[in-house]
């Protein structure tokens, strides 16, 4: 079904069948089946019974599912086993909310460490596979094409990455044959509590791309918009916290001009970049009660700013459902495509794959063992964004072949298997012919001529 990782592990065997006072004898015979050799379709199927057994409470079957699974996870295996390690963290993970005393002995019960980057190794990190820079290339590219003609250009912008975007940009202004504009940026406070997380301040990050834009001689301004209740760094126990984002204030501030500081003569873009998604998306969440979600209101406030573009970047899957089950079967066909990606040019082994995929097992961690409000991964896919933004009253811009072929340019730098798909109103990354991140640009309905 997925290329590599849908081929056979190897042959297991099941050690200590009195771990969790079960045994192959009192395992359904539906999962009797998947004792031997486990591929991906029988891991699937067995994370399954898993989520069926957890959302009805049946803590037993759980147990039992959990002692195969546990026979084939290994961190450090093919992409089979290192997924399989994810997906049992966070299964181990929500079990013990309904029955804290009875997994203790499970391998991997701990959640998964977030660790701080120095710059030089979030480069590295944004550089390794083509996840995140397949959307600053592209949007980069479009951003260029909406900004010519104009000498100021203001970014707002929302994203994950702190600011990795923007150096290749500031590069591109400053060869713009007509002279670089002077570029403003201005970026929130707040940020999900997700990986890649860095060791510096935001305005430490404003500092480095001022130096960078000084010595590229590009006018370059750096603002912060403080939405937090406190200021300060970002710290370990306040991302402890799925409730720490202060997107309610972001949103207020968004709808005062004063606090972003408009200017009519300059070129507005809003980008974002793995963000959107993060905003709650339930019902009566909005700031006011017509407001459908935060994302809806999110989008209002964006199309009254009149950009004259933004940037739409995320993950292509669809990762809302409220059933456990569907969001694991999802979650396990999409998150599959780091774990063989990494396994194509590095050792089982090496730090930096172990530290992308633990990043990758904080996600699936979030998807799988929380709920509510603390469930913060709710990615939604590119057609279903297309047709949110289209409900908010923004047209599609088309990307042009400039941009294609700057992608594709840039894709060459990585392993043969990443690819790129033009579709309706979007540009996906793809691996192996399997869609994984998509790119989109949009404005205002009526400014698109």
């Amino acid at each position: 079904m997925k290329a590599e990782l849908r081929a056979n592990t190897s042959s297991i065997s099941l050690q200590n069948p009195s771990l969790f006072n079960t045994g192959q004898s009192s395992i359904p015979g539906a999962l009797r089946g998947c004792l031997g050799s486990l591929d991906g379709a029988c891991i699937e199927k067995l994370l399954l019974h898993c989520a069926s057994a957890l959302e009805s409470n049946d803590v037993t079957l759980a147990q039992q599912v959990m002692w195969v699974l546990n026979n084939v996870a290994s961190p450090v295996g093919d992409p089979n086993q290192r997924l399989t390690s994810s997906f049992l963290r966070a299964l181990i993970s929500r079990a013990s909310k309904v029955c804290p005393t009875t997994l203790s002995n499970f391998n991997g019960s701990s959640t998964n460490h977030r660790r701080l980057m120095s710059v030089t190794e979030l480069a590295g990190y944004v550089d390794l596979i083509p996840w995140h820079r397949f959307g600053f290339c592209a949007s980069n590219s479009a951003i260029l094409k909406a900004i010519q003609g104009y000498s100021k250009v203001h970014i707002l912008d929302f994203s994950i990455t702190h600011c990795m975007q923007w150096p290749t940009l500031i590069d591109a202004l400053a060869k713009r044959p007509e002279g670089s504009p002077s570029l403003r940026i201005t970026v929130p406070y707040s940020r999900p509590p997700v990986p890649p997380l860095l060791n510096v301040s935001t305005e430490e990050v404003g500092l480095r791309l001022g130096n960078f834009a000084k010595f590229r001689d590009v006018p370059f301004e750096f603002k912060v918009i403080d939405d937090s209740s406190s200021a300060g760094d970002i710290v370990m126990s306040k991302l402890e916290s799925s409730s720490s984002f202060h997107f309610e204030s972001l949103l207020s501030h968004l709808s005062t001009p004063s606090i972003l500081n408009l200017r009519e003569d300059e070129a507005l873009v809003i980008n974002c970049q793995n963000w959107l998604r993060y905003l709650y998306d339930d019902e009566g969440r909005g700031i006011n009660a017509q407001d459908a979600s935060l994302r809806d209101a999110f989008l209002h406030l964006i199309k009254g700013l009149n950009p004259c573009i933004m940037i739409v970047v995320d993950e292509d899957s669809d990762l809302s459902a409220s059933s456990l089950t569907s969001r694991i079967a999802t979650c396990f066909n999409y998150l599959w495509i780091p774990f063989d990606a990494l396994e194509t040019f590095l050792p089982k082994e090496s730090r930096q794959r172990l530290d992308y995929e633990a990043d990758v097992g904080h996600k699936i961690e979030n998807i799988i063992s929380f709920e509510g409000f603390q469930r913060i991964e709710r990615s939604e896919s590119g057609s279903k964004l297309s047709q949110r933004m289209k409900n908010a009253g923004f047209f599609s811009l088309p990307f042009c072949e400039e941009t294609v072929k700057e992608v594709r340019s840039l894709l060459d730098e990585h392993a043969s298997g990443w690819g790129m798909k033009r579709e309706e109103e979007m540009l996906a990354l793809t691996w192996k012919g399997h869609n994984s991140v998509f790119a989109t640009a949009w404005v205002p309905n009526g400014l698109e001529d």
